[in-house]
């Protein structure tokens, strides 16, 4: 499987203080601002990425917080497929999200749930 980057989810009820420390402290760039999530990008290796999330009624992905981890991989379908083969325990099944990508969760033996998702192509 061809993963493109790995992201810890840090979810905290002090998004401010969270920003602070992450941009100020340790210098990440916000590669990305949503309601309810910032994802945090390493000036000097942008792949080296952090997700920092917060419960928000308007937030653009409230599903985000039931995440530790997420993974952008080159393809998801043949990851879900994997996953479904090996009898994995799927938390969320696979499907489109209206901000472009494809995504499924999955639990890990852990039982941290993992966010394995891929860009959706667009059309020309």
């Amino acid at each position: 499987m061809e993963i493109r980057r790995a992201m810890p989810v840090i979810t905290t009820d002090r998004p401010a203080q969270a920003r602070a420390f992450y941009e100020g402290f340790l210098g990440f760039r916000v590669a990305m601002e949503e309601d309810g999530m910032l994802m945090l990008a390493s000036t000097s290796t942008p792949t080296t990425q952090v997700i920092v999330a917060w419960d928000s009624a308007t937030a653009a992905d409230p599903e985000l917080l039931q995440v530790d981890v997420s993974v952008e991989v080159a393809d998801v379908d043949d990851a879900h497929r994997r996953a479904v083969a090996d009898g994995l325990d799927i938390v969320r099944e696979l499907r489109d999200e209206p901000w472009g990508i494809r995504r499924f969760f999955v639990r890990d033996p852990s039982g941290r749930t993992v966010n394995i998702a891929s860009h959706i192509a667009r059309q020309p």
